[in-house]
């Protein structure tokens, strides 16, 4: 038994030692704590990784250099430094890490948020910048908003008058995004007194759980290569269920949207065409490029980004309000100065709605 502890003890000094020599080469690099053979510092992770990250720069600094396992992690937590890095550097940090969930879920890192810096990447900017989110489109889908917000509007109002009965928020926000998107990009509703296919819906809606759940789960393979075989997590698995089952929900909707762009041929309203209908009308221009699965990544791409997001930052500016009530107050003063009481706020009134602005600025 002692000879096994002298071994292992031996070994752990060796593997010490050489770490030390191999960092002491680099003599620019930030500050960081002690690691340990093979898991490196993600004993010091806890399960509120911001706090932990937090507490680590108290103590360490700004700059701080971590390895999770084979990975080296730079964490910056100071306005200065992070200038820097996005400013001077940001050639360098605009590439994407590959992890092996995200390389599933988003074909092969082609999507906008997953593609590293280059070429096919500015292309997909391009298209979202100038085909997708151009001022013209979001004035053009400015009525889908509307109607949502609307429709929302009125199931509040009813609930209201329910015997003042309190109001969950948060998943009410969820669908008011997730009905946006799908309308701007397909045309449909999931949620509400508009959805037409319910089986549809609920499928959408699963995948979307599953989809957010595993972008952010924890995969050990990504940190400890040695555990990419063994996938004792399941979450490999659970990918690759959950891609075959998304990229077949996609296609129907691409192969929808094909089929009847069509049947209308020329005569299609430019009022009503979807993301899709776009990105199918650059398919015909350019099909060597704009393929199928070109067009699914953007649809993900929008999907993951614009939802979650959008609905976390709402319902985070009405929880403000709520806990501010003067600011609540002078905000409803100026909606009822400049729109008045007869009617909801319309896009146009926003160039007036300037302390809205603030508070909008504020909660982002």
């Amino acid at each position: 038994m002692a000879i096994f502890f002298f071994f292992y003890f031996t070994l752990f000094l060796s593997l010490l030692f050489i770490s030390k020599r191999f960092l002491a080469r680099h003599v620019n690099l930030p500050p960081s704590p002690l690691s340990l053979p093979v898991i490196g510092h993600l004993h010091l992770l806890k399960k509120l990784l911001h706090q932990s990250l937090a507490d680590l720069s108290l103590q360490y600094g700004p700059v701080v250099l971590l390895r999770f396992g084979s990975r080296p992690v730079l964490t910056i937590s100071s306005p200065s430094a992070a200038e820097e890095c996005f400013t001077k550097n940001d050639i360098i940090f605009a590439n994407r890490p590959s992890f092996l969930i995200l390389k599933r879920l988003s074909y092969n890192n082609t999507t906008l948020p997953s593609s590293s810096y280059g070429p096919h990447w500015r292309n997909l900017r391009r298209i979202t910048t100038v085909e997708i989110f151009s001022p013209a489109q979001i004035l053009t889908s400015s009525a889908i908003r509307s109607d949502e917000i609307r429709s929302l509007a009125v199931q509040l109002l009813r609930n209201s008058n329910q015997n003042f009965q309190k109001i969950e928020l948060k998943s009410r926000f969820m669908e008011l995004t997730y009905n946006v998107m799908m309308q701007m990009i397909a045309g449909k509703s999931y949620y509400g007194e508009k959805v037409v296919d319910l089986e549809e819906a609920r499928e959408f809606c699963d995948m979307l759980k599953e989809s957010f759940y595993l972008m952010g789960a924890l995969n050990l393979g990504d940190y400890l290569p040695v555990l990419r075989w063994v996938d004792l997590q399941g979450l490999e698995k659970r990918s690759v269920r959950l891609m075959k089952k998304r990229d077949a929900f996609l296609q129907g909707l691409v192969d929808e949207r094909r089929r009847k762009k069509r049947s209308k041929g020329e005569e299609e309203d430019e009022r009503k065409k979807s993301m899709i209908d776009t990105l199918l009308s650059l398919q015909e221009s350019e099909p060597g490029y704009y393929t199928d699965e070109i067009i699914k990544g953007v649809i993900v791409a929008m999907l993951l980004a614009g939802t979650d997001t959008s609905s976390s930052t709402i319902e985070w500016g009405v929880s403000l309000l709520l806990n501010h009530p003067d600011v609540l107050d002078k905000a409803k003063t100026e909606i009822d100065i400049q729109v008045g009481q007869g009617r909801l706020i319309d896009e146009s009134d926003l160039p007036n709605l300037r302390y809205l602005h603030c508070v909008i600025n504020e909660t982002l």
